[in-house]
Order: structure tokens, then C-alpha cells, then sequence
């Protein structure tokens, strides 16, 4: 019998923008690495390709793991990432870099418990979703139950504080609720409900504060006077994108890696690949996100169910979305949020979280095939 076959095309796009992002992870880091760890300069490097190492081995887990398996363990899975994060304010548990506390520290490990938030939030909302079709069109007992949920990871995550995570994650839940069929006036009514408490939280902080005003004065041109301050990074990666020019400086070229472009390998990282590898390789790199977008929602119009339906649109949104803010930030259309850029910028947790995305879409992908076989050999037509 033939076997079900997985969409290859979704697979190449994601192992294509993983192995690029290797290269001009060891491109744009070797001169930091250099600087901090003693000449050492593939120091970011070893680390990336363990990671990618085991990014690869839970594509492959999660490709051949049956995606409704893990749908009855939806709400544990959510509980488990709420622990996580109350674990953050616990004294010695939480690590505290540059004025938030993302990363909980457990022995030798490192886990940033919001990424693993992003994948449950979207698995617990895809069963969600499916369960409650026949409600979900009802403020009360429909719409309001699984708001109150999500909300909860919201809160700790911005209370860390981490508000571009958040933001995505909001917008992730926004996205999947409309999908399900969910009330725009429900959803509208929600969204100005909540857009005064984030307005203060946001104005309490003074360094997401300076943020937005710095993005505002630029917008309005006055921005020059702050290219030494919050706006320096943006400005070191204007210069490194315009320096690309068409056809790039070519490749470990880059000059704005020379300890202009603080964070190189990390959120800016598609800097110096416009700095590297010119307007040609940013289109190429845009080229396959795309790819990897079309064929998520290809996945989920030919998902065999509506929980398959909504994982799949769930997982496209969440990985499309932080494309779009991270490329917003660096080109300067968007205010700072501390994004990475999937499968390329250097991060351990978000890059296996997205590898297990993928490995989950594979699975809905190659349930679909053994669905639309079982149809032909029944209907003898598609």
C-alpha cells in the first residue's frame, strides 16, 4: 500500500531557512564571539547546530506522531506552561537579563517558558475551538470561557515584562477565534476593553515608553536626535540593509557586525542578510516564508478534521506573524519588540518550538493524503 506522504514542499522551505540561518548566524556573531569569549569565534555557532540538531529530531517525532494523540492532553500541556511562568517570580529561579525575566533556570538548562506558551496556547485554542463550534458564536457560554483562559499567559507573560511576546500571542488568539467563528463584535468589544489597561501598563514602562515615542518622532522626522539612544540599533540596521545595496556585500562581508549592530545574530539577524547577501537574498529569505505560509494553509483548507483545521492555522499565524514583526522592526515600520526571526535568528527554545510546529504540520499534511486516498479508493475521485 502506498504510504502517506508529507508535504515535502513545506519540509525543503523550513530545512532551506534552517540552514541559512546557520550560516549567517556564524556570519554575523563570529566578531561578538571573538569579543566576549576569548577569541572563540564559533562559540554561537557549536551551540546553534546542537540545537538544530535537536530541532531536526523533533520534526521528525512529531511528523510521525499522530497529531490527534495530543489533543486530549491540550489543557495539561497549557496548565504545565502557566506553572512555568509563575515560576519566573520565584527568587532563584528566575533570570533576570537586561530588566525582565523571561528565562527560568532549572540545573543546566536555560527554558524561556513563553516560547513553549506560544506552541500550547495555540493547541489548547485548535481542541478549544473544535469543542465548542456550536457556542462559540455566544458571548456567554461560548466566547468568554476560553478568553479568561488565554488570558492568564498574557498576563504573566507581560508582566515579565515581555509585551512583543504578548503581542503575538494575543494576536495568535485573536486570529484563531475569528477563524473559529467567533463574533467581530465579540472580539472588537474584547480588544477595546483591554487596549486602556495596555495603554497604562505600557506608559508605566518607561523603556517600552521610549520606545513607542522614539517610533512616533521617527515617523514624524524627528527622530535624528535620538540615533544615539533607544533608536541606535534600528539606525546601525538601516545602514547595514542599505549597504547591501542589490546584490549584497557578499557573504561574511558584513561591516555593522564589527560591533555597530548590537545583537547581530540574534533580532537583527536579516540586517546583515541584506548587508551580506543584498535585496536578492531578503527576497529569497521572504520568498520562502512565504512558501512555508502558503503551504500551512494548505494544510489546514485539507486537514481531515476541524481540530487539524484550526492547529494548522493556529501554527501558520504564529510563525507568519512573528515574520512580519520581526522584519518590521528591523526595517523600522514597526516599533521595537524583541522578536526573533524563525528558524534563522540564533535562540534555542523559539527554534525547536518552531521545528515541532512544522513536525506537527507534516502530520495533519500527511493525514490529509491518507484521507484523500481512502476517499478515491471509496468514491473513486478526490
Amino acid at each position: 500500500m502506498e504510504k502517506s506522504r508529507i508535504d515535502i514542499v513545506m519540509l525543503v522551505a523550513t530545512l532551506l531557512l534552517v540552514g541559512l540561518g546557520s550560516v549567517m548566524i556564524y556570519s554575523a556573531s563570529f566578531v561578538v564571539a571573538e569579543e566576549m569569549f576569548n577569541g572563540e569565534s564559533s562559540f554561537f555557532l557549536k551551540r546553534h547546530v546542537v540545537r538544530v540538531a535537536l530541532g531536526i529530531s523533533l520534526l521528525a517525532v512529531f511528523a510521525h506522531i499522530d497529531y490527534r494523540k495530543i489533543r486530549k492532553y491540550s489543557l495539561p500541556i497549557l496548565g504545565l506552561g502557566v506553572i512555568a511562568l509563575c515560576l519566573l517570580f520565584v527568587p532563584g529561579l528566575g533570570l533576570t537579563i537586561r530588566g525582565a525575566t523571561r528565562t527560568l533556570k532549572i540545573v543546566f538548562l536555560n527554558i524561556q517558558p513563553a516560547e513553549y506558551m506560544k506552541i500550547a496556547l495555540v493547541l489548547f485554542l485548535a481542541n478549544w475551538l473544535d469543542k465548542h463550534q456550536d457556542v462559540i458564536q455566544k458571548f456567554v457560554p461560548g466566547l468568554l470561557p476560553g478568553l479568561i483562559i488565554v488570558t492568564v499567559p498574557f498576563m504573566l507573560i507581560a508582566l515579565q515584562p515581555d509585551y512583543g511576546t504578548a503581542i503575538a500571542l494575543g494576536i495568535t488568539a485573536a486570529t484563531m477565534l475569528f477563524i473559529g467563528r467567533a463574533k467581530m463584535s465579540h472580539l472588537l468589544a474584547v480588544a477595546m476593553t483591554a487596549i486602556p489597561f495596555i495603554s497604562v501598563k505600557l506608559y508605566l514602562s518607561d523603556h517600552s515608553r521610549q520606545r513607542i515615542v522614539t517610533y512616533f518622532d521617527r515617523l514624524a522626522g524627528e527622530g535624528q536626535a535620538v540615533v544615539q539612544g533607544s533608536d541606535y540599533q534600528l539606525y546601525q540596521s538601516l545602514i547595514s540593509l542599505g549597504t547591501g545595496g542589490f546584490f549584497g556585500t557578499g557573504l561574511g562581508q558584513s561591516r555593522q557586525k564589527f560591533l555597530f549592530l548590537p545583537d547581530p545574530h540574534t533580532d537583527f539577524v536579516f540586517a546583515v542578510i541584506g548587508e551580506e547577501m543584498g535585496f536578492l537574498g531578503t527576497i529569497a529569505v521572504l520568498g520562502l516564508f512565504i512558501i512555508l505560509a502558503w503551504r500551512g494553509i494548505r494544510v489546514a483548507q485539507q486537514a481531515p478534521d476541524g481540530y487539524g483545521f484550526f492547529l494548522a492555522a493556529g501554527l501558520t499565524t504564529l510563525i507568519s506573524l512573528h515574520v512580519i514583526l520581526n522584519i518590521g522592526v528591523v526595517t523600522g515600520l514597526l516599533p521595537t519588540t524583541g522578536l526573533p526571526l524563525p528558524f534563522v535568528s540564533y535562540g534555542g527554545s523559539w527554534l525547536l518550538f518552531c521545528m515541532m510546529a512544522v513536525g506537527i504540520m507534516l502530520n495533519i499534511s500527511r493525514s490529509s493524503t491518507r484521507r484523500r486516498r481512502m476517499q478515491y479508493e471509496v468514491n473513486g475521485s478526490y
